[in-house]
């Protein structure tokens, strides 16, 4: 049976709660991901943020505001004042199918994955894309 450990991003970047904005943007950028785990200084998951709370903390359209008023969001306002608190996990043992169906019915992009309470992965609807475009290339391309 395929297992959240087959699929899952080993080690994800993360975040704690006092990162500020600016800060959590530079490192969904470097390494390509819209979903970064909060951790407090224990190593314990507190948190998810997504490029999404980022972007309804910034870019409010009931509030005008200037362009200086963003970059003092950008490096005042924490990933704690944004992020999803104590996130729904899962396991390296989940059954695969039963990850999925939890992103679908309650629309996350992604999971933390914890072994023994240790952040040790995180599974994203685009980890399960991937797989499955591995695994039916298109006509004319071999694998």
């Amino acid at each position: 049976m395929l297992t959240v450990n087959d699929l899952m991003t080993v080690g994800p970047d993360t975040v704690t709660p006092d990162t500020p904005l600016r800060e959590v943007i530079n490192v969904m950028k470097r390494q390509g991901c819209r979903q970064l785990p909060v951790v407090d200084e224990a190593g314990r998951v507190v948190g998810i943020i997504t490029d999404r709370d980022v972007r309804l903390a910034v870019n409010s359209p009931v509030v005008l505001h200037e362009r200086w008023q963003d970059d003092r969001l950008l490096e005042t306002v924490t990933a704690e004042s944004c992020m999803t608190p104590n996130p729904i996990t899962v396991t390296p043992e989940t059954p695969a199918y039963r990850a999925a169906e939890m992103l679908s019915a309650y629309k996350f992009g992604a999971l933390p994955v914890l072994d023994n309470g240790r952040l040790v992965g995180i599974i994203s609807v685009t980890d399960f894309l991937d797989r499955f475009a591995a695994e039916h290339p298109p006509a004319g391309r071999s694998r």
